[in-house]
């Protein structure tokens, strides 16, 4: 629910956590001292979040907190509340999830994935999939915006910040946000973008689950890393993988294709290819 009577974070809260720094704000694992439950607390930075919202002047767009409340899924981390703190910015209360982000798992190459990846690219793909289908342009689909839950070894997607209405007037060329070395070209190139980018994304993450490597090789992280993906070929994922299942193989590298018109349109074509594959052919 939205509080429009402005919360003091201070004498609400009991920070157990030191935070965690997301693209635009910092994520605190806290104590409500009005429920006694330990939540996620989600702070904006005023000047980022007003920086990023200044280019949209004018479109009605809606604020991270609106968007990340109204979505509902297994594998989308609960929002509980937003609004305004005392300080004058914006915070979002959800539900914490114990574990690591999956960027962690994957850069310290951890085995807890074995035998586990085809499920995790599903859980993945299902969570952008409701996103898409509630009308949303994630815009920063990648490990670090997916919570790895300890506990059952699921992962949630997490971070709004960045996500769009997939609408013409949001898609627009020019929007260059997101992290670099999972953008796709037409973001990075300044085109016209819609869901798709979302799809090249979930690609690069998806080949990074079941290689512990990248498409492309990595020299730096800025937005120079991103050129690379329309002007060399991504390395194939069975270079890497060579027991790799084929359909699941093919399905990922069409996710990462440099023009738009060459990846699934959805990520429920996505998802239906590799349908009929099971966890031991993984």
């Amino acid at each position: 629910m939205f509080k429009s009577v402005r919360v003091d974070i201070n004498e609400r809260f009991e920070i157990v956590r030191k935070a965690v720094s997301g693209t635009m704000s910092k994520i605190y694992m806290a104590r409500d001292r009005t429920t006694n439950e330990i939540v996620g607390l989600k702070i904006a930075d005023h000047e980022k979040v007003e920086y990023f919202e200044a280019r949209f002047k004018g479109l009605n767009k809606p604020s991270e907190g609106e968007i990340a409340f109204k979505l509902s899924h297994p594998s989308v981390v609960k929002t509980y509340e937003y609004g305004w703190t005392t300080n004058g910015t914006q915070y979002i209360l959800m539900e914490f999830v114990a574990g690591p982000g999956l960027h962690t798992v994957l850069n310290n190459r951890d085995p807890v994935v074995d035998g586990h990846r085809l499920r995790l690219v599903r859980q993945m793909a299902e969570a952008l999939q409701y996103v898409h289908e509630q009308g949303f342009i994630h815009r920063d689909v990648c490990p670090r915006n997916y919570i790895y839950e300890t506990k059952t070894g699921n992962v949630k997607l997490i971070d709004f910040g960045l996500t769009l209405p997939a609408k013409k007037e949001f898609m627009q060329p020019g929007n260059r946000t997101g992290t670099p070395l999972y953008m796709a070209p037409e973001v990075v190139r300044r085109r016209w973008t819609d869901q798709r980018l979302d799809i090249f994304a979930l690609g690069v993450s998806a080949y990074q689950v079941c290689t512990f490597e990248l498409p492309w090789p990595v020299s730096e992280t800025t937005g120079k890393a991103a050129l690379a993906h329309d002007t060399h070929k991504p390395r194939p994922i069975t270079d890497y993988r060579p027991t790799l299942n084929r359909t699941l193989a093919n399905a990922i590298m069409r996710c990462i294709e440099a023009n738009p018109n060459d990846r699934p349109k959805t990520v429920e074509m996505f998802l239906n290819s590799i349908r009929a594959v099971r966890e031991d052919d993984e």
